[in-house]
Protein backbone atom coordinates (compact mmCIF):
# COMPACT_ATOMS: atom_id res chain seq x y z
CA UNK A 1 0.00 0.00 0.00
CA UNK A 2 1.54 3.41 -0.70
CA UNK A 3 1.69 6.58 1.05
CA UNK A 4 -1.48 7.85 -0.66
CA UNK A 5 -3.62 5.05 -0.92
CA UNK A 6 -2.87 4.81 3.28
CA UNK A 7 -6.53 5.01 4.99
CA UNK A 8 -6.64 6.97 7.41
CA UNK A 9 -8.03 4.85 10.28
CA UNK A 10 -8.39 7.11 12.96
CA UNK A 11 -10.08 9.33 10.70
CA UNK A 12 -12.17 6.56 9.95
CA UNK A 13 -12.95 5.66 14.01
CA UNK A 14 -13.50 9.60 14.59
CA UNK A 15 -10.29 8.89 16.81
CA UNK A 16 -7.64 10.21 18.19
CA UNK A 17 -3.59 8.65 17.36
CA UNK A 18 -3.33 8.10 21.41
CA UNK A 19 -6.50 6.52 21.78
CA UNK A 20 -6.16 3.39 23.79
CA UNK A 21 -7.27 0.17 22.94
CA UNK A 22 -10.47 0.73 25.46
CA UNK A 23 -11.43 3.81 24.09
CA UNK A 24 -10.85 2.19 20.41
CA UNK A 25 -13.13 -0.87 21.30
CA UNK A 26 -16.10 1.13 22.78
CA UNK A 27 -15.94 3.62 19.21
CA UNK A 28 -16.22 0.69 17.07
CA UNK A 29 -19.20 -0.88 19.03
CA UNK A 30 -20.96 2.61 18.69
CA UNK A 31 -20.31 2.82 14.78
CA UNK A 32 -20.37 -1.06 14.28
CA UNK A 33 -24.08 -0.73 15.68
CA UNK A 34 -24.81 2.82 13.47
CA UNK A 35 -23.24 1.41 10.02
CA UNK A 36 -23.85 -2.22 10.23
CA UNK A 37 -25.65 -3.26 7.08
CA UNK A 38 -28.61 -5.28 9.06
CA UNK A 39 -29.48 -1.11 10.22
CA UNK A 40 -32.19 -0.08 7.87
CA UNK A 41 -31.85 3.22 9.47
CA UNK A 42 -28.55 4.65 9.16
CA UNK A 43 -26.41 0.82 7.60
CA UNK A 44 -23.81 1.21 5.08
CA UNK A 45 -22.37 -1.90 4.09
CA UNK A 46 -19.06 0.64 2.76
CA UNK A 47 -18.54 2.09 5.88
CA UNK A 48 -19.16 -0.97 7.90
CA UNK A 49 -16.07 -2.63 6.22
CA UNK A 50 -13.85 -0.04 6.46
CA UNK A 51 -14.41 0.60 10.45
CA UNK A 52 -13.88 -3.27 10.82
CA UNK A 53 -10.71 -2.77 9.34
CA UNK A 54 -9.32 0.02 11.09
CA UNK A 55 -10.51 -1.44 14.47
CA UNK A 56 -9.26 -4.80 13.18
CA UNK A 57 -5.18 -2.88 12.87
CA UNK A 58 -5.97 -0.89 15.54
CA UNK A 59 -6.20 -3.29 17.95
CA UNK A 60 -3.40 -5.67 17.12
CA UNK A 61 -0.39 -4.26 18.76
CA UNK A 62 2.08 -5.18 15.99
CA UNK A 63 0.26 -4.26 13.13
CA UNK A 64 -0.92 -0.64 14.60
CA UNK A 65 2.99 0.00 15.61
CA UNK A 66 3.57 -0.83 11.46
CA UNK A 67 0.67 1.33 10.33
CA UNK A 68 1.57 4.37 13.10
CA UNK A 69 4.55 4.49 11.30
CA UNK A 70 3.29 4.74 7.90
CA UNK A 71 0.76 7.15 8.72
CA UNK A 72 3.39 9.59 10.46
CA UNK A 73 5.48 9.79 7.13
CA UNK A 74 1.98 10.34 5.73
CA UNK A 75 1.17 13.14 7.75
CA UNK A 76 4.83 14.57 7.85
CA UNK A 77 4.86 15.02 4.16
CA UNK A 78 1.15 16.47 4.33
CA UNK A 79 2.17 18.83 6.86
CA UNK A 80 5.33 19.43 4.69
CA UNK A 81 3.59 21.81 2.16
CA UNK A 82 2.47 23.99 4.81
CA UNK A 83 5.42 24.61 6.54
CA UNK A 84 6.49 28.31 5.68
CA UNK A 85 10.50 27.57 4.45
CA UNK A 86 9.34 25.62 1.89
CA UNK A 87 6.63 27.69 0.71
CA UNK A 88 8.46 30.70 0.42
CA UNK A 89 11.31 28.67 -1.39
CA UNK A 90 8.49 28.13 -3.82
CA UNK A 91 6.98 31.18 -4.11
CA UNK A 92 10.40 33.26 -4.48
CA UNK A 93 11.62 30.56 -7.12
CA UNK A 94 7.92 30.78 -9.36
CA UNK A 95 8.14 34.99 -9.12
CA UNK A 96 12.09 33.82 -10.61
CA UNK A 97 10.22 32.27 -13.72
CA UNK A 98 7.86 34.76 -13.67
CA UNK A 99 10.65 37.45 -14.07
CA UNK A 100 12.61 34.87 -16.66
CA UNK A 101 9.41 34.61 -18.71
CA UNK A 102 9.01 38.40 -18.68
CA UNK A 103 13.19 39.12 -19.41
CA UNK A 104 12.97 36.68 -22.62
CA UNK A 105 9.65 38.14 -23.90
CA UNK A 106 11.14 41.24 -23.03
CA UNK A 107 14.37 40.59 -25.18
CA UNK A 108 11.96 39.27 -28.38
CA UNK A 109 9.89 42.17 -28.43
CA UNK A 110 13.11 44.79 -27.85
CA UNK A 111 14.85 42.86 -30.52
CA UNK A 112 12.11 42.30 -32.79
CA UNK A 113 8.80 44.21 -32.50
CA UNK A 114 7.00 42.66 -35.88
CA UNK A 115 7.61 39.21 -34.86
CA UNK A 116 8.04 39.24 -30.79
CA UNK A 117 6.16 36.06 -30.41
CA UNK A 118 7.93 33.10 -28.25
CA UNK A 119 6.22 29.94 -27.71
CA UNK A 120 5.65 28.07 -24.60
CA UNK A 121 7.54 24.77 -25.67
CA UNK A 122 10.64 27.19 -26.39
CA UNK A 123 9.97 28.50 -22.53
CA UNK A 124 9.94 25.51 -21.30
CA UNK A 125 13.07 24.31 -22.74
CA UNK A 126 14.74 27.40 -22.00
CA UNK A 127 13.79 27.46 -18.40
CA UNK A 128 13.91 23.99 -17.46
CA UNK A 129 10.23 24.10 -16.42
CA UNK A 130 7.51 21.62 -16.73
CA UNK A 131 4.80 22.18 -18.95
CA UNK A 132 1.92 22.22 -16.03
CA UNK A 133 4.01 24.72 -14.27
CA UNK A 134 4.65 27.24 -17.16
CA UNK A 135 0.77 26.96 -18.13
CA UNK A 136 0.22 28.02 -14.31
CA UNK A 137 2.98 31.25 -15.10
CA UNK A 138 1.08 32.05 -18.47
CA UNK A 139 -2.46 32.14 -17.37
CA UNK A 140 -1.15 34.48 -14.59
CA UNK A 141 1.19 36.76 -16.79
CA UNK A 142 -1.64 36.86 -18.92
CA UNK A 143 -4.27 37.78 -16.43
CA UNK A 144 -2.30 40.67 -14.74
CA UNK A 145 -1.92 41.43 -18.44
CA UNK A 146 1.66 41.26 -18.43
CA UNK A 147 1.80 38.97 -21.61
CA UNK A 148 -0.26 38.27 -24.24
CA UNK A 149 -0.87 35.38 -26.85
CA UNK A 150 -0.35 36.81 -30.52
CA UNK A 151 -2.08 35.85 -33.53
CA UNK A 152 0.56 32.78 -34.38
CA UNK A 153 0.02 31.36 -30.91
CA UNK A 154 3.10 33.18 -29.25
CA UNK A 155 3.62 34.81 -26.34
CA UNK A 156 4.69 38.59 -26.42
CA UNK A 157 5.36 41.13 -23.31
CA UNK A 158 2.27 43.86 -23.85
CA UNK A 159 3.27 47.50 -23.02
CA UNK A 160 2.01 46.94 -19.93
CA UNK A 161 4.57 43.99 -19.08
CA UNK A 162 7.36 46.27 -20.61
CA UNK A 163 6.19 49.04 -18.60
CA UNK A 164 5.96 46.85 -15.68
CA UNK A 165 9.80 45.83 -16.62
CA UNK A 166 10.94 48.90 -16.98
CA UNK A 167 9.34 50.67 -13.60
CA UNK A 168 11.42 47.86 -11.59
CA UNK A 169 8.61 45.03 -11.06
CA UNK A 170 10.43 42.88 -13.45
CA UNK A 171 13.77 41.71 -14.58
CA UNK A 172 14.62 45.16 -16.44
CA UNK A 173 15.69 46.33 -13.29
CA UNK A 174 19.79 47.29 -13.24
CA UNK A 175 20.93 44.03 -11.18
CA UNK A 176 17.37 42.26 -10.39
CA UNK A 177 17.82 39.57 -12.85
CA UNK A 178 20.02 37.93 -15.27
CA UNK A 179 18.73 36.36 -18.58
CA UNK A 180 19.12 32.44 -18.86
CA UNK A 181 21.88 31.40 -20.29
CA UNK A 182 20.95 31.21 -24.02
CA UNK A 183 18.98 34.25 -23.74
CA UNK A 184 20.94 36.82 -25.01
CA UNK A 185 19.68 40.25 -26.12
CA UNK A 186 20.98 40.96 -29.84
CA UNK A 187 21.90 44.64 -30.22
CA UNK A 188 19.58 46.02 -33.01
CA UNK A 189 20.76 46.60 -36.67
CA UNK A 190 19.86 49.20 -39.26
CA UNK A 191 19.06 47.91 -42.57
CA UNK A 192 19.84 49.63 -45.35
CA UNK A 193 16.39 49.83 -46.52
CA UNK A 194 15.72 52.20 -43.32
Amino acid sequence: MTATQLADFYEILQLSPRADRETIERVFRHLAKRYHPDNQDSGNADTFTQIAEAYRVLTDPEQRARYDIAYERVKAAQWRIFDQETTHSEIAADARIRNAILALTYAARRNDNANPGIGAVELENTLGCPESLMAFHLWYLREQGLVLRDHSGRFAITAVGVSHVLEGGGPAKPGAHRLPAGAQTEEPTLSSEE
